[in-house]
């Protein structure tokens, strides 16, 4: 079996297998090596995550060859729903700063004790665009304010990399990483939140760096199978003894 990336995370990482999105980009960098395994679930928060755990990922087992065996990477991809504000429409997806936190350790926890040699990559959630956001609401919005606000962001995004820091583990901080770009508004997001193809790109290039910074690049990972050009013309069955 061909060892695996699992991708856990919320909408962002849902939508990321589509036409340009970062998940896609990433099985299509690893063909051949790694199976890119999508776990992504629209408006989970990390409360929601931690619930359903255990029934989200299999348990490693010794020499596996059932696809139990244990991923080399995991990245977990949450904030941008916790962070929505306690007393906007979105109030039901609200997770307090310090129990994120928590929860953020929890799953770091839970994954070094399930898969120790694993690489756990953390995700900040993006810069919020309040504006979109007031025009794509997902709910009725009788206060007719936004239900995110970028400083909220901001501040689950902080104790994403401070979290990671405490763990030992890699961080992509996408909060502060395309605030680089002075029109990221535009060139990043669809409606406020989601990415669209160039976001996705900026998604997939960083999480490409973490994961070759630890270890897993291309030129360190079996490709899968004999590659065409070592087959053998004349004897093209000798490659697969």
């Amino acid at each position: 079996m061909r060892p695996k990336i699992y991708l856990f995370g919320d909408s962002i990482t849902e939508e990321s297998f589509d036409d340009g999105g970062w998940g896609a980009s990433l099985a299509n960098h690893f063909s051949r090596t790694v199976d890119v395994v999508l776990r992504g679930y629209s408006g989970y928060n990390t409360r929601w995550a931690l619930k359903v755990l255990d029934r989200v990922f299999p348990a490693a087992k010794s020499g596996a060859s059932d696809g139990s065996a244990p991923p080399l990477a995991v990245t977990v991809f949450f904030g941008a729903n916790d962070a929505c504000l306690p007393d906007r429409y979105a109030a039901f997806q609200h997770v307090p700063l310090d129990e994120y936190k928590q929860n953020l350790h929890s799953i770091v926890s839970s994954f070094k004790k399930r898969w120790p040699k694993t690489l756990i990559l953390l995700i900040t959630p993006p810069p919020i665009d309040e504006d979109e956001r007031l025009r794509h609401p997902y709910a009725e919005n009788p206060s007719g304010l936004p239900e995110r606000t970028n400083e909220a962001a901001g501040a689950f995004a902080k104790v994403c990399v401070e979290t990671a820091g405490e763990c030992g583990i890699p961080v992509v901080d996408l909060w502060t990483r395309m605030q680089q770009y002075l029109d990221w508004r535009k060139a990043y997001l669809r409606d406020g939140l989601h990415l669209i193809q160039d976001g996705n790109k900026v998604v997939f290039e960083e999480v490409v760096q973490k994961l070759n910074d630890g270890g897993l690049s291309l030129e360190k990972l079996t490709v899968d199978l004999p590659l065409l050009a070592d087959i053998d013309h004349g004897d093209p069955l000798n490659a697969f003894q």
